[in-house]
């Protein structure tokens, strides 16, 4: 029994660490230590959202300021501001909806792409890569996430995301698309302070 018991194991070990491909590994974290070592981040990036059949359902231009933990996300009067602890929703009209950090974990927003910070969160496998670019397979570990798989193509030179792909529960699908970033943004710490006075009176807050 013991042996028995020392061999499921040894099987379950393995398998384990085969869900993390090695020579997919060492592109992310290359990723992920350029994202560290930046002391501000400012990114442009385009969404297309497509619906189960493939057929386009619109286009969303975003910019992203980040420090470390803390970001802010802007699309036309929609705002996203996390402080490193609590993420504040405006949906540009009357309501702001606030959330700690961990409950926005579900989904995947374009700030935590960047990030590169994947272990955590995310079985991966390489499925190509040449000289100058490589594309990577992730899967969520957490199965109640609101996506089932992401593609990421990296820019092996620079160690940058510059596309990914994002496949939801019912198979709707997000291209997501870099236009341009910016590792080096002298961004202010008040960025990603929420600021009540900013909106309107009359929007609400739901916490």
């Amino acid at each position: 029994m013991r042996y028995l018991f020392a061999f499921l194991l040894s099987f379950i070990m393995s398998s384990v660490s085969a869900q993390k491909d090695p020579q997919a590994k060492l592109i992310l974290d290359q990723m992920g230590a350029k994202v560290k070592a930046a002391k501000g981040i400012q990114a442009n990036i385009q969404l297309v959202s497509k619906n189960n059949k493939g057929k386009a359902l619109g286009t969303k231009l975003i910019t992203l300021k980040m420090k470390g933990e803390r970001y802010l996300l802007k699309q036309n009067a929609v705002e996203i501001i996390c402080d490193g602890t609590a993420v504040y929703n405006f949906d540009g009209a009357n309501s702001i909806s606030k959330s700690s950090l961990a409950d926005s974990d579900q989904a995947l927003s374009p700030q935590k792409l960047l990030a590169g910070n994947y272990d955590k969160d995310f079985n991966y496998k390489l499925l190509s890569q040449n000289a100058t670019k490589a594309t990577i397979e992730l899967y969520p570990i957490d199965k109640r996430k609101s996506f089932q798989k992401v593609t990421l193509v990296i820019d092996k030179v620079k160690s940058a995301l510059t596309n990914a792909t994002i496949l939801d529960k019912s198979n709707n699908i997000t291209d997501v698309k870099v236009l341009s970033i910016s590792y080096i943004a002298q961004l202010a710490d008040k960025l990603f302070v929420f600021n009540r006075a900013k909106y309107p009176k009359n929007v609400e807050i739901f916490d």
